[in-house]
């Protein structure tokens, strides 16, 4: 599994199970807010009045309605390394 997709995965799964309200920014700018209710690969369900499926490949930053706290137990080690990397790039 790829970096990006271990933090990805994460991050929308506690938003998930924790059932955090979330600011949706599209590609083109459009504001879609809601609970998310699943998501896989491609899509990310998004529930309001109505139930959303989301194209990853469309969204642009996903914000949500207060702080969470990311524990990466499986991730460690991979998260470590992308911090030493930021470090790098930042010096």
């Amino acid at each position: 599994m790829i970096k990006g997709q271990v933090l990805q995965d994460h991050f929308l799964n506690t938003l998930r199970k924790e059932k955090v309200s979330v600011s949706i920014y599209l590609m083109n700018g459009i504001k879609l807010q809601g609970i998310v209710e699943s998501f896989d690969q491609y899509v990310v369900m998004l529930k309001s009045s109505v139930t959303q499926m989301v194209y990853k490949h469309a969204i642009s930053t996903i914000v949500p309605g207060h702080n969470i706290h990311l524990v990466y137990p499986h991730a460690s080690a991979e998260v470590a390394e992308l911090e030493a990397e930021e470090e790098t790039l930042s010096e």
